[in-house]
């Protein structure tokens, strides 16, 4: 059995690019001194982690092996602050020397420390240590610093979120850019969660089978709150308008943050199970929600929970629900030849839409880099001495915050030339395959299409009553009066 172990650390992935590399520097050079002392390594504990206050596991485990072990007189190390930048774990390395006999060599450093060690040497290791956390505490400080500089600038100070990726550009400066294809990702998550009717446990299923992706909920919900992907980075619990390309609309993030706020207020313990109207109707007699539950181990009945007293409202069959929507939507239908001449009368009655469209844009553009025009100014100004970095800094963020808002609008305004008239056919359409579409489409599916078109679904016995959403509910009244005419 040998008598020594050496322990080689590097904090970061920078350091061990840039002069300490744990195989081409460190333990060669350990292993060397080691054999030059007649020491025989038993274990060589080689690792990357933070020097931090956090415990440090592998360092723990190095203490632990070396006390257990009586055989293993001498601990090297390449030099102080490789072992500790923190008073806590020099404490660890004293309790070594001086209460279970132990060496500790800093090679670079050229310093032993044991038992008996005393004067000199100790007021050396003593030092080593408190400069070590100094070092430690300027690192901090700088790179809060950095923070601070970048997040004013509107840039993000650490790794890309998913959806985008870090990169360095040609003319060296970081930058983070937009990931296609897991752009529309998240493009799809929020879509989909939006909806009102796809839980996290729904999309997490969605993404394994749509895009293969193995997500925790955990992480789907992270994605579901980031507001980076709309413009803002959250950063220590303050938010920072970003100068990056966004993958969704600030209206779409908001919209999802209410629905996730709305869901976590009516969470129920079926909330996570895949049954078609699960919280989607409720009581007609009393206004509890009607629950779903499965008979004899495959058929699905729903019933009232009655939370608020039994009133033998008994079950009704899913299959049986099934057949009323499907019903009501083939109530729905109209024409072909309606509908392509109501599209055609919209598109001709709303040709001017493109101007003001046109007009809109050049608006926001003009506006944007007016702002982005000032914060050029004023940096150089700060530079020059005419303002402080503080007045920059203030000022700056305001600008940026309006910037935001006027990338929202353009965004906005990047489908408004044609969403009026898309909409109405796509209503219109919508409307007219309704029933197919409910008949041939998946659970999840026909949750999205019924919270599109009806709502305020009660349970009436064994009867649903519902209103139907603008504007189906005038589609609905014309096909009953047969009142689809030319005009």
């Amino acid at each position: 059995m040998g008598d020594s172990v050496i322990i080689a650390r590097v904090s970061t992935v920078k350091q061990e690019k840039e002069g300490l590399s744990l195989k081409e520097i460190q333990l060669p050079v350990l292993r060397d001194y080691a054999k030059s002392r007649g020491l025989e390594v038993e274990r060589e504990f080689v690792f990357s982690e933070t020097a931090d206050y956090k415990i440090r596991k592998k360092f723990e485990e190095m203490v632990d092996y070396v006390k257990a072990n009586a055989d293993i007189r001498a601990i090297i190390a390449y030099r102080v602050d490789r072992v500790t930048r923190n008073f806590r774990d020099a404490v660890l390395i004293d309790d070594l020397r001086l209460n279970h006999n132990k060496e500790i060599h800093f090679v670079y450093d050229h310093l032993i420390i044991k038992r008996d060690t005393t004067g000199r040497d100790i007021q050396d290791w003593d030092l080593r240590v408190f400069l070590a956390k100094q070092y430690l505490n300027r690192l901090k400080e700088d790179a809060k610093n950095s923070a601070a500089y970048m997040l004013s600038n509107g840039l993000l100070p650490g790794k890309a979120p998913f959806g985008y990726r870090n990169i360095i550009q040609e003319d060296k400066k970081k930058w983070v850019v937009v990931e296609p294809v897991e752009a529309k990702v998240v493009q799809s998550m929020y879509e989909r969660y939006a909806t009102g009717v796809s839980s996290l446990l729904e999309i997490k299923s969605r993404l394994k089978t749509e895009f293969n992706l193995l997500f925790s909920k955990g992480y789907v919900d992270f994605i579901l709150k980031n507001p980076f992907y709309c413009g803002t980075i959250l950063y220590s619990g303050k938010e920072y308008p970003h100068n990056y390309e966004t993958i969704i609309c600030r209206e779409l993030f908001d919209e999802v943050q209410r629905i996730k706020a709305g869901y976590m207020k009516k969470h129920s313990k079926f909330a996570g199970l895949p049954y078609i109207y699960r919280g989607m109707i409720s009581c007609a007699t009393c206004g509890c929600m009607i629950t779903p539950e499965i008979k004899k181990g495959k058929y699905v009945y729903y019933h009232c929970t009655g939370y608020k007293g039994n009133h033998k409202s008994g079950y009704v069959r899913e299959e049986e629900l099934t057949a009323q929507f499907a019903r009501m939507y083939k109530n729905l239908q109209i024409p072909p030849d309606v509908i392509e001449q109501i599209v055609g009368t919209l598109r001709n009655s709303h040709q001017d839409k493109t101007q003001f469209h046109s007009t809109m844009l050049q608006s926001y553009q003009g506006d944007y880099q007016k702002y982005e025009t000032r914060i050029e100014k004023m940096y150089e100004d700060k530079l020059d001495g005419k303002i402080t970095e503080g007045v920059f800094n203030k000022l700056s963020e305001n600008y940026r915050l309006k910037q935001q808002e006027l990338r929202g609008e353009i965004s906005k305004l990047g489908v408004a030339d044609e969403e009026y008239y898309i909409t109405a056919e796509y209503i219109l359409k919508l409307a007219n395959r309704a029933y197919d579409l409910f008949m041939s489409s998946e659970a999840d599916e026909k949750r999205q299409l019924i919270k599109m078109t009806l709502q305020n679904l009660k349970l009436d016995g064994r009867k649903i009553d519902f209103e139907l959403v603008k504007p189906f509910d005038q589609v609905f009244a014309c096909t009953n009066r047969q009142s689809w005419l030319p005009d």
